[in-house]
Parts: structure tokens; C-alpha cells; sequence
């Protein structure tokens, strides 16, 4: 039986993990409409879709996948009254989203002439899937973290959650929660004036969980007086027409593009596929590991002259450097208002390959153990 499979034209090797099912129908995920998946057999979607009783009701649509971590913009409840089967792909992009805020940290240390990065205390609000690989990585290089979920603290009164006001009293504090309107935490600006007031000028804030957990119009005005915290903005609200203003403000500005390391993008498409495997009941005959090229970048050798926190800067740097996505943003800001939206998006259609840590081989000559370490915590594939 052939099948109609309609998905986001971003969702990557559609045809390497799809083709076999059926046909694919690709669309643009933020102009996707009702007759574009009307009769669909299967939706494959990203955060940017909305995926709501107006878009597929009377559809043939009988399984949605979202090859993201985030959910807040499907209609759950209403899938499971109408008997649609549904899989978002959580953890996909959990470690680039943490390599990105490891790069910022990096930055962050330069910037303030820090020695040793690591005496950084870091929040981290949010302790899911991405927090916790933040708290790990964190941890095993030394930093002082302060664990803030309420919802698990609930939950787990063994473990030595913070309060929120202990995380935002940190050197460093990083939002990683989903996005919730209503319920019994509610994360829709969990940053507004107030909390915002109190943020210092040495502290640094960076958001890359969901634009609307940071009330963007209070963080301009708290921008605009004295004592301002630095920040670093990977998530706005109201994308993909965000706030020039906002974006000027900033210290680092990127275009939601935290998790789009190219290792990460696969596991999400991985993810839903597995899930329609399981739903039709295929076996599961592919693996993303299968589809990675060579990387750019393979090798980087260090020898005893190799200072440590320089010598791992530079390495993450080869990697991922989020000055240069702040730049584009930069310039696309500086376009006509009326095309603004539309070139941020299209800096995420066409973001270029970037590869995890774990991409390259580190070879090291005679360095120091802390060293080794630090690239081993750090995920880079060691050749000693």
C-alpha cells in the first residue's frame, strides 16, 4: 500500500528514512495549511507548524511526528480524541543545544578575562532531557551547578533541586524548560519585569528553551538601564518577526538555531522514523549514523605548548562558533521590515552543516591530564 507522507521541507533525509513508505510531499512548515495535508496518511512536522484541529480536521492524517523536542505546538489532546497517533523526538538535540551553551560559557569567560571557567556558578533552569546533559558536562568540568525544576522536585525530594531565586542568583544562569501556559508551573514569562530587575550586570542569562519563557519587551526595557545583565538569545518571541531593538540590545543574537548541530537534526528524523516503523509495524532497518558524511573538520593536534582552558577553547571554537550566527542575524536585521521574517527563517532553512565535538579526533602530545580530561568531558574523540 502506497502512502502520503507530508512533511516540513527542513526535516532532513526524508527520502533515506521515507522513500520506501510512500510518496513525500514536501511544504514549508510555517505556510503549511489544511489543504496541504489533507490527504496525508502521515505529517511530519517541526516547531514551526502548528498542528491544531483547524489544520487537519477531516484529513486522512493518521499518525503526526514532530522531529523536535519541544510540543507546545501540537494539540495533543485533541490527536488522541481522533485516534492520530503521535511521536516528537525528546533528547534529539539535547547535546548541541548543550555544546552551543558551552560556547557561549567560553565566550563569556574571554569576554570577562576569566582564567579559569570553570570557577563559574551556572543555573540552569529546566532540568529535562538538555539540562541534565548541561548538568553532567557541567560537572564532571568542574563548575558549580544549581539544579532548578520544580516540577521534579516535586516528584524527587531525594534530589538537591534549587529554587528558582537561588538559580537566578548564579554567575550564569540558562533556561531549558518547555514552554506551559497554565498548569501548576507555568513557564510563559518565567522572566518578566521583576525577575528581570533583579538580574545583575555580572551575571550572564541565555535562553535557547522557547522565546515566550523570557517577557522580550521587559528584557529590552531592563537592557536599557544600569547594572543590565550581558545576554545571550537563541529563542524569541513572536518568531520569525522578532524585535530589532531587542536583537541591537543583545549581547550574542541567534536564530533559534541552538539544536541544529547536523547530528542532532538526524536523530530527530531517526526518532520519527522508528515511530512510524512501530506504527505501520515495519522493522526498523536504518540508523542515522548511517547517513553522517566526513566531517569538514577531522583532526586538530596539540602539543606540550598547549595551555589547557585555550587549548579547549580553540577546539570548540573549530567546531561551533556562535559569533558568526550573530552576525547573520546582525544583518538581517539591518533588512527592510517587511522581509525581515522571512530571512530569518531562511537562515535556519539554509543553516550550513555544523558537526558535534564528538566529530573530530583530538590528538595530544605531551599535554597535561587535566587536558585530556577536559576534552574527553567535553565529548571530543581522544588520540593520545
Amino acid at each position: 500500500m502506497s502512502m502520503l507522507i507530508v512533511a516540513d521541507e527542513n526535516i532532513p533525509l526524508l527520502d533515506s528514512f521515507f522513500g520506501d513508505f510512500g510518496e513525500i510531499r514536501r511544504v514549508s512548515g510555517r505556510l503549511m495549511k489544511a489543504e496541504d495535508v489533507a490527504d496525508a496518511d502521515v505529517l511530519l512536522v517541526r516547531s514551526v507548524t502548528r498542528v491544531t484541529p483547524s489544520l487537519l480536521q477531516g484529513s486522512r492524517v493518521k499518525f503526526v511526528g514532530t522531529a523536535t523536542i519541544g510540543t507546545d505546538h501540537i494539540d495533543q489532546a485533541w490527536l488522541e480524541e481522533n485516534g492520530i497517533a503521535f511521536c516528537a523526538a525528546p533528547g534529539c538535540n539535547a547535546n548541541s543545544v548543550v555544546e552551543y551553551v558551552l560556547s557561549v560559557l567560553a565566550l563569556y569567560a574571554e569576554r570577562r578575562g576569566i582564567e579559569d571557567w570553570s570557577e563559574l556558578s551556572v543555573g540552569i533552569v529546566g532540568v529535562g532531557n538538555v539540562g541534565g546533559e548541561l548538568a553532567r558536562k557541567l560537572d564532571r568540568l568542574g563548575f558549580t551547578v544549581k539544579l532548578c525544576d520544580p516540577p521534579r522536585a516535586e516528584v524527587e525530594p531525594e534530589v538537591d533541586f534549587a529554587t528558582l531565586d537561588e538559580a537566578l542568583d548564579c554567575d550564569v544562569v540558562t533556561l531549558h524548560t518547555p514552554l506551559e501556559i497554565g498548569g501548576a508551573h507555568p513557564t510563559y514569562h518565567l522572566l518578566g519585569a521583576d525577575r528581570l530587575q533583579a538580574l545583575r550586570g555580572d551575571q550572564l542569562l541565555i535562553n535557547t528553551s522557547r522565546g515566550e519563557v523570557v517577557d522580550n519587551q521587559a528584557l529590552l526595557n531592563r537592557l536599557g538601564q544600569p547594572e543590565a545583565p550581558v545576554v545571550a538569545l537563541d529563542v524569541w518571541e513572536q518568531e520569525p518577526v522578532i524585535m530589532p531593538e531587542l536583537v541591537n540590545k543583545v549581547w550574542l543574537a541567534t536564530p533559534h538555531i541552538a539544536g541544529y548541530s547536523l547530528e542532532g537534526k538526524l536523530q530527530g528524523t531517526e526518532i520519527i522514523y522508528q515511530a512510524v516503523c512501530r506504527f505501520l509495524g515495519f522493522p526498523v532497518r536504518k540508523q542515522a549514523g548511517q547517513f553522517l558524511p566526513e566531517p569538514a573538520l577531522s583532526k586538530l593536534s596539540f602539543t606540550s605548548s598547549a595551555e589547557d582552558d585555550a587549548a579547549a577553547f580553540t577546539a570548540m571554537r573549530c567546531c561551533y562558533d556562535p559569533r558568526r550566527d550573530d552576525a547573520n542575524l546582525r544583518l538581517v536585521m539591518g533588512l527592510d521590515a517587511s522581509e525581515r521574517g522571512a530571512a530569518f527563517d531562511r537562515l535556519r532553512k539554509d543553516y550550513p552543516v555544523r558537526r558535534e565535538f564528538s566529530s573530530v579526533k583530538v590528538q595530544l602530545k605531551g599535554t597535561s591530564k587535566i587536558l585530556r580530561d577536559t576534552f574527553k568531558d567535553l565529548g571530543f574523540k581522544l588520540k593520545i
